[in-house]
C-alpha cells in the first residue's frame, strides 16, 4: 500500500494523462506530451494538493462554502458579489511556509535549467474538470504571461487560485449543476516562449468536422491575441495526409502581444503597417505544425485542440513548441449521421434519386 503523501509541487515531466486529479487537465496534458516526445517548454505544477493546502491552511473553506450556498443560476448579482469577496480573501491569504519554499525552489531550478536568471514564465490555471471530453470548463480560469521573479510568481499563483471562483466560473458550474467543492485547481508555471508567432490548431476542420484536414490559426506575437479575439488570425487549411496547404487566408493583423523589455511584461502593441498583411508563419512552419498535430492526435486517439508558439530565441527546425493540447469537444460530442439514411426499398431509392437530381440508369 502506497502511503506517500501527494506532492504539493511536481514537474510536468512527472505527470501524464492519468494525473488530472493531481494537476488538472492542462498540466496533465503537458506531461503527457513531454513523455510522448513532443516539444513543450519546461515547467512545474502547483498541484491540487498544494491548492487544498493553501485553502485549508488559510482557513478559507468554510467562508467559501458560505458565500456560494444556494446561489441560483439567474442570481447574477449574487454571483458577482460572492466572486469578488472570495477572490479578495484568497489573494490576501498567505502560503504555508512549506508550499512557498517548494514553489521558490522549483522556480530556482527552472531558471537554472533554462540558463536565465528569474526566467520569465507563463502561469496558467489548470482545473480538474477542464480539458476533458464532454466538458467545457477550459478557459474559465486565468492565465498570466511573462511573469518574472519569485515574488510575482507567488502573487500570480494566488490570482490563479482565486480565478476558480470568478463570476463566470461560478455561473457555469451552477448552470451545469456541477458541485463547486468537486473542482480543485492546479497552477502550471512554465517557461515563457518568446513567441515570434503563435496560435491554435485543430486536427480537423472545426467548421465541418472533416477529419482529413488540419486547421491552423496564426498571428504575430503571443497567442493570447488570437485566443481572446483581439486579432483576426491567418488561416491555413492543411491536408492531413499529404501535409499540403490547400487553403490560406492572410488577414490584416493590426495588433500583437509582445514583450516589453523595460517592464519585463507582455503588452499589446500596434504592428507596423508594412507587417500587418505579411504571412505570420512560413510554409515550412505550417508543415511542421501539421506534422506535430498528427503525432499528437495519433497519441491521444482523438481530434485535438492545440495551442502552439514559434520561439524567437530558438533556431529554425526546433523552434515550434506546443503550449497546450486538449481533446476537441464540439464535433466529438456529435453523433455521426448515416450516409445512406438507412435501408430503402427500390422505389424509395429511385424517388430519392430523382428528387436529388441524380440520373437513374
Amino acid at each position: 500500500m502506497n502511503t506517500t503523501p501527494a506532492p504539493l509541487v511536481c514537474n510536468f515531466a512527472d505527470c501524464n494523462r492519468d494525473s488530472v486529479d493531481l494537476v488538472g487537465g492542462k498540466c496533465a496534458s503537458l506531461g503527457e506530451l513531454i513523455n510522448a516526445g513532443i516539444r513543450v517548454p519546461p515547467g512545474f505544477a502547483v498541484t491540487t494538493n498544494g491548492f487544498r493546502d493553501f485553502i485549508d491552511g488559510a482557513g478559507l473553506m468554510e467562508a467559501i462554502h458560505h458565500e456560494l450556498a444556494s446561489i441560483g443560476e439567474d442570481d447574477i448579482d449574487r454571483q458577482k458579489a460572492a466572486s469578488n469577496r472570495i477572490r479578495a480573501m484568497i489573494e490576501a491569504a498567505d502560503f504555508s511556509t512549506e508550499l512557498e519554499d517548494q514553489i521558490a525552489e522549483r522556480y530556482r531550478i527552472l531558471s537554472i535549467h533554462c540558463n536565465v536568471p528569474a526566467v520569465p514564465v507563463a502561469i496558467r490555471s489548470s482545473a480538474t474538470a477542464e480539458d476533458l471530453p464532454g466538458a467545457s470548463f477550459a478557459g474559465q480560469q486565468d492565465t498570466f504571461l511573462w511573469i518574472r521573479g519569485i515574488d510575482d510568481v507567488l502573487v500570480h499563483t494566488k490570482k490563479c487560485f482565486s480565478s476558480l471562483f470568478s463570476a463566470r466560473a461560478i455561473a457555469y458550474r451552477v448552470r451545469m449543476n456541477f458541485d463547486h467543492a468537486a473542482v480543485a485547481l492546479s497552477v502550471g508555471i512554465q517557461k515563457m516562449a518568446n513567441s515570434y508567432a503563435a496560435g491554435v490548431m485543430f486536427t480537423l476542420n472545426p467548421s465541418s468536422g472533416d477529419r482529413s484536414m488540419i486547421l491552423i490559426n496564426s498571428s504575430f506575437g503571443f497567442g493570447e491575441a488570437v485566443v481572446s479575439g483581439e486579432v483576426t488570425p491567418d488561416v491555413f487549411m492543411v491536408n492531413k495526409i499529404s501535409l499540403d496547404t490547400v487553403e490560406r487566408t492572410i488577414t490584416t493583423k493590426e495588433v500583437a502581444y509582445m514583450v516589453d523589455h523595460e517592464t519585463h511584461s507582455s503588452k499589446l502593441v500596434d504592428l507596423p503597417a508594412e507587417r500587418q498583411n505579411v504571412q505570420s508563419i512560413v510554409d515550412e512552419e505550417i508543415t511542421e505544425l501539421a506534422r506535430m498535430g498528427k503525432v499528437i492526435e495519433q497519441h491521444y486517439g482523438a481530434p485535438m485542440d492545440i495551442e502552439w508558439a514559434v520561439d524567437n530565441d530558438m533556431v529554425s527546425g526546433g523552434n515550434i513548441f506546443i503550449l497546450q493540447a486538449r481533446p476537441e469537444t464540439v464535433w466529438a460530442n456529435k453523433k455521426s449521421e448515416p450516409v445512406s439514411g438507412g435501408e430503402k426499398s427500390a422505389m424509395e431509392h429511385i424517388l430519392s434519386s430523382v428528387m436529388a437530381g441524380v440520373r437513374v440508369e
